[in-house]
């Protein structure tokens, strides 16, 4: 169990490094030193009262917006330091940050230990798989850079109208401190309410549901899994099948097929509970596609050997 406290320890680390500033317990305002100048890895909002660091999808929305307002220049500097940002947490971690950095990935794992009726919510393949291209495409690029304003200035489209995180640290956390802003609550913030209890309650039922059906950056992270610094390796023979690492699997993936998907969070939960060490973390930049052709799972792999007994 040495993997489950150590990934605790450093979940809670990240979260408080992402909100680590407490000065706004006495100005009543939000953090905007030079550290917001920076992307931290993880899904945590700009407006937080205690936010050190940018979101970078609240980044990314940023850059779209401006590419129909700022010079050629400036939007050039931008771009090349957002994806320098992404490719390198990208190519060092992948989705390690979802499993191990980011704090909703910590908060859901939080809510999914409270007891309340537990179960697998798999929307249609098709469904879960593109729900969270759909709102990375539309909610976070497109609508930001087509849609303007009265002024002539977009919108941050998904911050705005869809990310339960916003609304917890940007709505909620800043009530007690500034409760006037009470009085400018209309209905997109009801609505985002009501999709952020949503939310709540289906991670409350189903553990991550957010990350397996609607986070846009961890679909971004997920690209890169397969050549990022760290990735998992199954050894067919060490395998006795026994589909233990399935069934501790919060995103629900067929081990080996989808071990190193762009759905894998890296939490290493198969790693800690495999009793024969069939599966390794290793770090490598290399790209080995005999690794991800691998079209099995543990349950056909046991059922196959039952047949030849």
């Amino acid at each position: 169990m040495k993997i489950f406290k150590l990934r605790k320890i450093v979940q809670t680390a990240s979260t408080l490094l992402h909100n680590g500033y407490f000065g706004f317990l006495t100005t009543g305002n939000i953090y905007t030193g030079p550290l917001k100048s920076y992307c931290a890895p993880g899904l945590n909002c700009y407006s937080c009262p205690a936010a050190l660091f940018s979101c970078p999808l609240g980044g990314i929305q940023q850059l779209m917006i401006s590419l129909r307002v700022f010079p050629f220049e400036q939007i050039l500097k931008i771009t090349f330091y957002l994806l320098g940002t992404l490719l390198i947490f990208g190519l060092l971690l992948g989705r390690f940050i979802c499993g191990w950095l980011c704090p909703f990935g910590l908060l859901q794992d939080l809510l999914y230990k409270i007891p309340f009726p537990k179960r697998s919510l798999d929307l249609p393949y098709r469904l879960q798989r593109y729900l969270k291209h759909l709102f990375l495409f539309l909610f976070t690029l497109l609508f930001p850079a087509l849609f303007l304003t009265e002024i002539g200035y977009g919108i941050l489209w998904f911050c705005k109208y869809l990310c339960p995180v916003g609304t917890i640290e940007a709505g909620f956390f800043n009530f007690p401190l500034r409760p006037e802003l009470t009085q400018l609550i209309g209905s997109v913030f009801l609505i985002k309410s009501i999709i952020l209890i949503a939310i709540v309650v289906l991670c409350l039922i189903d553990i991550r549901f957010f990350c397996k059906n609607l986070c846009p950056l961890g679909l971004i992270y997920g690209f890169f899994n397969r050549i990022s610094l760290f990735q998992l390796r199954w050894v067919e023979k060490s395998c006795n099948a026994c589909t233990l690492c399935e069934k501790v699997c919060p995103m629900s993936l067929k081990i080996p097929k989808e071990l190193n998907s762009v759905e894998c969070i890296r939490c290493l939960n198969c790693l800690e509970m495999c009793p024969t060490k069939a599966i390794h973390l290793e770090k490598t930049f290399q790209y080995l596609p005999q690794r991800y052709q691998i079209n099995l799972s543990v349950e056909v792999i046991r059922g196959e050997r039952r047949r030849k007994i």
